[in-house]
Formats: structure tokens, C-alpha cells, sequence
């Protein structure tokens, strides 16, 4: 009941708060999102520009992505702030923490790497890593080279994740399975 007192007032006193910056506000402002996109809820969205903003399809972002579709570097030296549209083009996996910055296209089939930060347009199919983000793969070898490696790999189902219901004995028993070797989890 209080939370609902302080939305209300929040929303009548024109200020925005935490709760209204969510993925459904922005749509509502012209953020555009294709279908079947998943952990945009965990991402921070320029919410004072999300307009600019458009998402494809079967996008994927890891916990704590940042979407900045504005720089106000130049706001004290030009008294304007500069903004560009945010292009994230279908089939493409923004790794956690990753930055992507003001004008920037994130093409078909590309991965970007947890951390980096992302200010120049990335290539369909590509890989992308580092601050700045740097071409590090294409994305087809980067899933072939994964894909050979299972074949010597321990890899696990659904069973052994949390929404498969994995046991403290199961959690155990993974940790000693892998000691410091790449595994792969359904």
C-alpha cells in the first residue's frame, strides 16, 4: 500500500522514479524491441532517450547491461548534449556489464563480450571484446571452436541449473567435475 502511495504521488509530482525506468516505460516512450528478447529487465536503458533505441529479434543481454543512446561530454564546452540511435540487430548476445554507447549498430549473429565497452558499430557475425571493442572472432568459429570442445568436456542438462531444481549435493559434485576445466551447462 505505501509503495503504490509513493508511486502515485511520484507519477502526480512529475518526478520518475526506480520503479517507472522498467523495460515497459521505455517501450511506451519508442524504445522498439523484436520478439523472444531475454534479461533486457536487468539492463540500465537510457530512459531520457530510449526512443532511440531499437531492438531486434532473439536478443539475449546478460545481468547489468548498459544501453547509453546519449554522451554528455559535450555538454559544458557545447551546452549540448550528444546523442545517436542504438541499433542491436536480431540474433545477438551482449555479454554482462558490456557498455554499448551512442551510435552504435550491433549486427545479425554477433556476440559482445561481458565488460566491454562497445563505441563503434560491430560487424554481423562477429565477436567483440575489450574497452575499447575490438573484432576479437567471428561468431561461427567461436561457436565451432565450442563445439569441438564438448567433445572432451563435461556438459550437464537442464537438471543442473537453478530452474532444473540443482541440489546442494549436485552443486558439489559439479564444482569437483570441473576443478579448473570449461564445462557447459543446457
Amino acid at each position: 500500500m505505501l509503495n503504490r502511495i509513493k508511486k502515485s504521488l511520484t507519477v502526480r509530482l512529475g518526478k520518475v522514479s526506480q520503479e517507472d525506468l522498467t523495460v515497459k516505460a521505455c517501450i511506451q516512450r519508442g524504445m522498439k524491441v523484436g520478439e523472444n528478447c531475454h534479461g533486457l529487465a536487468g539492463s540500465t536503458i537510457d530512459y531520457a532517450h530510449c526512443w532511440l533505441i531499437e531492438i531486434g529479434n532473439n536478443v539475449t543481454f546478460a545481468p547489468q547491461a548498459y544501453l547509453l543512446a546519449h554522451d554528455a561530454s559535450t555538454k559544458r564546452y557545447l551546452d549540448y548534449t550528444k546523442i545517436a540511435k542504438i541499433i542491436i540487430e536480431d540474433n545477438v548476445f551482449i555479454g554482462a556489464r558490456a557498455l554499448i554507447m551512442p551510435g552504435v549498430t550491433i549486427g545479425k549473429n554477433a556476440i559482445v563480450a561481458a565488460g566491454s565497452i562497445v563505441t563503434k558499430s560491430v560487424p554481423e557475425g562477429s565477436v567483440v571484446g575489450g574497452n575499447p571493442a575490438r573484432v576479437i572472432a567471428k561468431t561461427k568459429e567461436y561457436i565451432d571452436k565450442h563445439q569441438e570442445n564438448m567433445a572432451n568436456a563435461r556438459v550437464y542438462d537442464e537438471g543442473w541449473t537453478i530452474g532444473g531444481n540443482i541440489t546442494e549435493d549436485m552443486c558439489d559434485q559439479m564444482s569437483k567435475d570441473l576443478g579448473k576445466a570449461f564445462g557447459y551447462v543446457k
